[in-house]
């Protein structure tokens, strides 16, 4: 094993690093791209905003770290196998939980896709929203009808193309626009809050809402487990998150970093795509501010379909279990396609409901699930594993 291992090594890097690049498209969804979450979960609290995006993903990251390597050890290729296994004597009560949860994260984190990818188009060309979020859905769709494999290499190259576009539109607004974001995070250091912020500042709700933002991520671990299958040893389960952390923590802290542009911006409560108001309030607006509106759009398609993707996976193999290989194979593509269908179907009518209403609240329910669901029996096993109670 070890020898394979090593002659493997270019091979196991890419898979390590593919998951890595699912965490990024994952996270780079609808509220991220927007900066409605960013504004939302750290900006909101004032001048704490410049850590907590970067806590976040150490919070994630060691948690998801934690679902890999179990996942990869007991080699489950669904959440359902994941939960009955990690949950033991408990499964039957936290398994369904998690049912739910994942349930909530897969009507949401598309919807939000949806809302935020139509808003974009929306405001980029003119068309109805309830056309764009079509638009968006055909797209969803089509991709999420790709097996795991494919979808991480997607994500691989769409994380490039992510990256490099939020660094060609980022850094040179935020050289441009230096002397509002000083001049924000002055009034933040006094006490001022950023424009349309709701409760208090200080470290105490900074902190929480940090860990709120991590925890109701954390949902994702569903989607995760399908790709541990991929790995030929467990130490690619902590590459993966540690090159994860990596991307996510410059690229969020950068984002967030060049929101504060508009922090105090009195027009921010006109927009609900706030990275859109930096680019147009930047340089070359003709040329940034379509561009973000295309970053938007392709990360919000890549995050509705990671989330549509591990459900479709979940129910297809729970179909299977009981079926022999050659009737698998004749039903597995019809299976697929109907239930992306009908979870696409789903999230897009839920879209319509907007997008600030659904970061504002939606995320913030997920968030307190995952705590009581995930967070909390994680840490337990955790301290019961240290302790010898359990194994690994």
């Amino acid at each position: 094993m070890a020898k394979g291992s090593k002659n493997n090594a270019p091979g196991s890097l890419a898979v390590a690093l593919g998951v890595g690049f699912v965490w990024f498209t994952s996270q780079f969804g609808g509220g991220f791209a927007s900066g409605t979450q960013l504004y939302q979960y750290f900006i909101n609290f004032g001048i704490w905003c410049l850590a907590t995006p970067a806590i976040a993903q150490l919070f994630q990251a060691f948690f998801q770290w934690y679902a890999l390597r179990f996942a990869y050890e007991h080699k489950t290729v669904n959440y359902r196998d994941f939960c009955d296994q990690f949950y033991g004597k408990f499964r039957v009560v936290f398994s369904n939980l998690y049912e739910v949860v994942y349930l909530m994260l897969i009507l949401l984190a598309p919807s939000i896709a949806f809302a935020t990818g139509g808003s974009t188009l929306n405001e980029l060309t003119g068309i109805p929203y309830i056309i764009c979020t079509v638009i968006v859905g055909i797209l969803i769709y089509i991709v999420a009808l790709f097996n795991t494999d494919m979808i991480r290499k997607a994500a691989t190259i769409v994380s490039y193309v992510l990256i490099i576009g939020v660094l060609i539109v980022f850094i040179p607004n935020i050289i441009a626009e230096w002397g509002d974001i000083m001049d924000a995070i002055h009034q933040m250091s006094a006490g001022a809050l950023p424009v349309g912020a709701s409760g208090p500042g200080g470290f105490g709700p900074a902190l929480w809402n940090c860990i709120l933002y991590g925890a109701y991520h954390v949902a994702s671990i569903g989607l995760y487990v399908a790709h541990a299958q991929k790995f030929t040893e467990e130490k690619q389960c902590f590459t993966s998150m540690a090159y994860g952390f990596i991307i996510n923590a410059v690229v969020i802290s950068l984002v967030n970093f060049g929101l504060l542009a508009v922090a105090m911006n009195p027009e921010l409560p006109n927009y609900s795509v706030y990275t859109l108001l930096f680019a147009q309030r930047g340089v070359i607006p003709g040329v940034l501010a379509p561009m973000v509106s295309i970053l938007i759009i392709i990360g919000s398609v890549f995050s509705g379909v990671n989330m549509i993707t591990g459900f479709v996976n979940r129910v297809v193999t729970g179909l299977e279990k009981n079926e022999s290989e050659a009737d698998t194979q004749k039903k597995r593509t019809l299976r697929t396609r109907i239930t992306a269908l009908a979870c696409t179907l789903l999230t897009f009518g839920i879209a319509q409901f907007g997008l600030l209403p659904l970061v504002r609240k939606g995320y913030s329910y997920l968030g307190f699930a995952c705590i009581v669901v995930i967070v909390i029996p994680f840490l337990i096993r955790m301290v019961l594993e240290l302790l010898g109670v359990v194994k690994k």
